[in-house]
């Protein structure tokens, strides 16, 4: 066991100090509570530094779903009267996940001290998102704050229904892919090179097909250097990674997804169906057009539409319509810019947007179910066109050996 000194407050609100002996930072908080004290901070008093036990790096993301539950519970206890800090006392008490539930305790702590919500949750951001903390910012702000975590929770639980339906429409083609890699890879490998010396004959004779001839050349060059072809693909998913993690990689990522044929109008209008559904949130709260712009622009999900709102912002400050710089951009489809200029002129932006956004998910839905059947047997067809090509390179020289006997 290690030594722990703490600070905590009790159910006055004074400020307590004192020493434990405990496992961990986690024992050290559930023997604060079993005491009626609210623990604000905790460090390992048993090496010279101390560990802080509130830090927010090297955690893992917790679950969509999870973060869902949250909001909505957190809207619920304080619409009952709970006061915050008592709310988020049960929410980290009873959280399905160890990791959420630590560090709703660290934001009570930062609450404590004075720190609002929304600037506490931004000081986490691997579990809690922009756009999150922006509109749980807003609302307090505005009076308004269990309505915002209200809606945060059923934007975050419907994107992540729209998440698992995307991957649930995607799993067979990419299984039928990873299948097919498979089995071509071990016909390459193994099996092709068996055929390489009864083909002896009609290769000194000079009557090898140059198919045959090019199939047993890339099946040696797989055998005597495939593991270096292996080694130079994960160097380079690796480095592709690091480079995603940078502003130029997520611009470069961002703009990619937005070229593949088909799918990349697919992810565009889930963007902007995102960004339509939080502004018409923000906007129905009565968060003034700049700051709901400035927040809805960074649920968008893509840089680049992200910053044509932005500078779509920076136009509205001169005067200009919001429909006329959307339109611009070109990232908007024209019926979408239609019924903002709509709503501008009615006034009713705060109940058009909402529309725009359920249209364009019917719409961009039945796209992408259309999409994954048609993929599914073209991925079949281009396996079967493999498989066959492979066949026919070791069919034809057997014929033919056959017929010179």
């Amino acid at each position: 066991m290690a030594t722990f000194s703490y600070t905590a407050r009790d159910m006055t609100g004074k400020l307590v100090t004192g020493s434990l002996e405990a496992n961990n930072e986690r024992d050290v908080a559930v023997m604060l509570s079993e005491r009626s004290l609210f623990p604000v901070n905790v460090k390992d008093s048993s090496t010279k530094t101390g560990v802080v036990a509130t830090m927010s790096g090297g955690r893992k993301k917790v679950n969509g779903q999870v973060m869902a539950v949250f909001y909505s519970q957190l809207a619920s206890l304080l619409r009952a009267g709970v006061p915050m800090i008592r709310s988020l006392n049960v929410l980290g008490e009873q959280s399905s996940s160890p990791v959420l539930g630590e560090v709703i305790s660290e934001i009570r702590g930062r609450v404590e001290d004075g720190e609002s919500l929304g600037d506490a949750m931004a000081a986490y951001p691997k579990i809690f998102s922009d756009m999150g903390c922006n509109m749980v910012r807003a609302g307090s702000e505005g009076g308004f704050l269990e309505d915002a975590l209200e809606r945060v929770g059923a934007f975050t639980e419907l994107q992540e229904d729209l998440k698992g339906r995307t991957v649930s429409a995607m799993a067979y083609p990419i299984f039928l892919f990873s299948v097919g890699s498979v089995v071509l890879s071990a016909l390459l490998v193994f099996f092709v090179p068996k055929f390489d010396m009864l083909f002896e004959r009609l290769r000194s004779k000079g009557q090898m097909p140059v198919m045959t001839e090019w199939l047993l050349s890339f099946s040696a060059f797989l055998q005597s250097y495939g593991w270096i072809l292996l080694v130079a693909m994960a160097g380079l998913v690796i480095a592709i990674r690091m480079h995603l993690k940078t502003d130029a990689g997520r611009d470069t990522a961002d703009r990619f997804k937005l070229k593949i044929p088909v799918l990349g109008n697919i992810l565009m209008n889930l963007s902007v169906a995102r960004f339509c559904r939080v502004l018409g949130t923000l906007l129905g709260n009565g968060v003034p057009i700049l700051k709901s712009l400035e927040i809805s622009s960074t649920a968008a999900g893509n840089r680049l539409l992200s910053r044509s709102i932005t500078s779509a912002t920076e136009n509205i400050k001169s005067g200009e319509s919001l429909a006329s710089p959307l339109r611009a951009s070109g990232y908007f489809p024209p019926s979408v810019i239609e019924m903002i200029s709509v709503g501008e002129e009615s006034n009713s932006l705060d109940t058009v947007l909402p529309d725009i956004a359920d249209s364009l998910e019917k719409i961009t839905f039945r796209r992408l179910d259309l999409f994954v059947r048609l993929l599914e047997p073209i991925m079949l067809l281009v396996m079967a066109i493999l498989v066959l090509g492979v066949v026919l390179s070791l069919l034809v020289p057997v014929l033919k050996s056959s017929t010179t006997l």
